[in-house]
């Protein structure tokens, strides 16, 4: 053979073998990737002509696939309109998917790896292979109860609703409001679709939005559980009949700033016991205990209860802010700090987390919303195990802090959480924001009737009450209440 074929042999052999090569990496090493991109057209094509999954709480769809008269022979469907949707998300054939339906894709389009045998059996047999389900966390009562809590309030309402159980971390209610409709995104009419589309993402209110998980904001006084355990676990109070400053104002010399009270009280003398100075919700008291703290250890508490993470699987997340990063506080905004103003931003879920922990005895528990996941033959592929997330304060600590809750309830500001015959404890907040809007009205609360235990944190971001009017314990107070009764059977 001359040179020239030589070459020209060798050329064809390094291309077919880089064709191979190629071939291989892509489908092999490529493929899962390729697979999972929102725009692969034909994987979409695939799973819409699947009978995808069923999204389920206690054992009832939430999100199903139901056959339909089109080329893509199955239709998603979401019965209950928005009352699951920050939950569930979305499944559309133009945007992709969303919250559940995202992160359990694999097992409810049926192409998870553990579903691999039902994929042959379906192959050998000729049928379309099917998707496995996914039990979520969540109480419908307490669900409902949370939104309607919320409705109440007027069609103008924002806000959010977040209820865990203490002993697992498993998430009870979620509720965003305003919410949306995701049918209206799982249509096979694509224009109407594309119209939704537009509709959702430029809301101002932005309803697509889960505020349980994903929005951060000042979390008042409700923060000031938090600055009660730093004072409690690093000595700075022992009890809750320890003497703490109050008064009307909190000076800081050489500032030229002053901390009030909310409304100029004086929280019922110069010094108060700790746990007044929690049920009437004492700023002075608690920002001259910030400044005793310290930034660094009122910093590690926050973190111990899960500030500065992305506590949840499965859903969109913000991790909620003690402070911005690599910023020394100045003594005023120290004290602003440790009374949750200032850079101090949270969410619901992070709220519910701290009553949470202090409900079970210093523990917190990693929060999840999937509970069981089922091949379609209805075999356990998978059940999450509850599991700690840190220990927030000590046994001692969680008993002290209960106590000033339960008392918060029975005679502080938190009296409108109040269930006969069972141990509530909570606290109430009202945060600043800027001045052209009202505040913020939080309510931060634990219940416990026997064996069963909840936790909640009620947002009211905006609502058509008048500014005088807003209060967490006048706003979210009944919201929380509801939804504990819920959970407890009351």
């Amino acid at each position: 053979m001359n040179r020239p074929i030589r070459n020209i042999a060798v050329a064809c052999l390094v291309l077919f073998l880089a064709l191979i090569l190629n071939a291989n990496f892509v489908q092999f090493v490529q493929a899962d990737e390729l697979n999972s991109k929102n725009g692969n057209r034909r994987v979409i094509n695939e799973e819409y002509s699947r009978d995808r999954g069923a999204i389920l709480v206690d054992g009832k769809p939430v999100a199903e696939s139901v056959k339909s008269k089109d080329e893509y022979k199955f239709q998603r469907r979401y019965p209950d309109d928005d009352l699951y949707a920050p939950l569930t998300g979305y499944f559309s054939y133009i945007y992709g998917r969303s919250a559940v339906e995202s992160t359990q894709n694999d097992v409810l389009s049926g192409s998870d790896d553990r579903l691999f045998v039902n994929r042959v059996v379906d192959l050998v047999s000729n049928k379309q292979p099917k998707g496995g389900s996914v039990e979520l966390t969540i109480d419908p009562l307490a669900q409902k109860a949370a939104a309607e809590g919320l409705e109440r309030l007027g069609d103008d309402t924002k806000g959010a609703v977040a209820a865990i159980d203490p002993r697992t971390g498993a998430v009870l209610a979620m509720v965003s409001q305003p919410s949306y409709d995701p049918n209206r995104l799982a249509s096979h009419d694509f224009t109407e679709v594309q119209k939704a589309w537009q509709d959702l993402t430029t809301d101002d209110d932005q309803p697509m939005t889960n505020r349980s998980t994903e929005q951060t904001l000042p979390p008042g006084s409700t923060f000031k559980l938090i600055t009660a355990a730093a004072a409690l676990e690093n000595g700075v109070v022992t009890d809750i009949d320890d003497k703490v400053k109050a008064g009307t104002t909190l000076k800081f010399p050489g500032y030229g700033y002053t901390l009030p009270n909310e409304n100029g009280g004086n929280c019922g003398g110069s010094t108060i016991t700790f746990e007044r100075a929690l049920n009437v919700s004492c700023n002075v008291a608690f920002g001259g205990l910030a400044l005793e703290i310290g930034q660094e250890k009122l910093g590690e508490q926050a973190a111990k209860f899960g500030f500065g993470t992305d506590p949840i699987d499965g859903l969109a997340a913000s991790p909620s802010r003690f402070t911005n990063p690599d910023t020394t506080l100045e003594p005023p905004q120290l004290g602003q700090t440790g009374i949750g103003q200032f850079d101090v931003a949270a969410t619901p879920l992070q709220m519910a987390m701290v009553a949470a922990g202090i409900a079970n005895d210093g523990d917190v528990m990693k929060p999840y919303v999937i509970d069981t996941v089922r091949a379609p033959n209805l075999r356990v592929l998978d059940k999450t195990q509850p599991e700690r997330l840190s220990e927030a304060v000590s046994e001692t600590t969680a008993r002290k802090l209960r106590e000033m809750m339960v008392s918060t309830v029975q005679q502080g500001t938190a009296t409108s959480a109040q269930i006969p015959n069972v141990e509530v404890g909570a606290k109430t907040g009202t945060a600043q924001s800027t001045p052209d809007r009202p505040p913020y009205a939080w309510f931060v609360s634990y219940a416990k009737d026997g064996d069963n235990e909840v936790a909640v944190a009620v947002l009211v971001e905006s609502s058509d009450t008048a500014r005088d009017e807003i209060a967490g314990g006048r706003l979210a107070g009944p919201i929380a209440k509801s939804v504990m009764e819920a959970v407890l059977g009351k």
